[in-house]
């Protein structure tokens, strides 16, 4: 059986789709399951609800919402436990090799490192950023987008795209076991390419700017950090690296990154 940990976030709830399509026997981990038979009480918080009883191939989607200190709590937790339960094989969704600059990229490689050190085979595939989320950063205002991504780009891919292959991998992870994989889109796109996709007109705003407004917009405190280190690896050239990691698991290219993010920034 496959289980795959965060079900209730849209990457997980993706893979799990995508599973479901292929027939494969798969249940979610969460820990608000409610009444579906086909999710599994998991809490990384509580040591206690970790059991991978029955679970062949368990896919870790990253707990990375919180501080570093409580991410790798929860990441060891799991792994842990899935050494204890006999798990055959563990697939964890991290960041891209180019990712090293982000705010929240140290919990994944720590993660990377104990997977590396630990008893259960393993395949890690690096996550590019979502064009989803880059749509998002790129949302124009009165036809305006300020974001300081510069004249950077950044090799962003589908959601959907990560889902798939993580599914792909999960139904026979052996031929995986101990590869690192960088899913990152084949192509690159600058804030220019979705301001012209969009007819807006991009004029970017410093770093200074959106951290005034960041630290104006109730977030979470560690979380203005994260999403500057965005703005400025993007816009210095440290996300622009393409692979075709991603076609060669799919069997097919990915989707347009440049059409997914369009469509993200006018909220579709």
């Amino acid at each position: 059986m496959i289980l795959v940990t965060g079900a209730s976030g849209q990457l997980a709830q993706a893979i799990l789709h995508h599973l479901k399509e292929a027939g494969v026997d798969a249940v979610g981990g969460t820990r608000t399951p409610g009444d579906d038979p086909r999710q599994r009480l998991l809490n990384f918080d509580d040591p206690e609800t970790l059991d991978f009883g029955g679970v062949g191939t368990l896919v870790i989607v990253s707990a990375g919402t919180a501080e570093d200190d409580v991410v790798i709590a929860r990441h060891e937790s799991v792994i842990t436990a899935a050494e204890r339960s006999n798990v055959q094989h563990i697939i964890y969704t991290s960041v891209t090799d180019g990712g090293d600059h982000l705010g929240f990229a140290l919990a994944h490689r720590w993660t990377e490192r104990r997977l590396q050190q630990g008893t259960v085979p393993w395949t890690i595939l690096r996550n590019g950023l979502y064009a989803e989320l880059i749509g998002q950063l790129l949302t124009p205002e009165a036809g305006t987008i300020k974001a300081p991504f510069g004249p950077g780009s950044v090799a962003a891919i589908a959601r959907q795209d990560l889902a798939e292959a993580a599914a792909v991998v999960a139904q026979d992870p052996q031929p995986h076991a101990g590869r690192t994989y960088n899913l990152v889109g084949t192509e690159a796109i600058s804030a220019l390419d979705v301001a012209y996709e969009l007819g807006a007109t991009y004029k970017p705003g410093t770093l200074a700017d959106l951290r005034s407004a960041l630290n104006t917009a109730g977030l979470l405190p560690f979380q203005p950090a994260m999403l500057l280190s965005i703005h400025t690896s993007v816009a210095h050239g440290f996300l622009d690296e393409t692979t075709e990691d991603i076609t060669q698991l799919l069997g097919r290219p990915p989707r347009n990154p440049l059409a997914v993010a369009a469509a993200a920034a006018q909220g579709q």
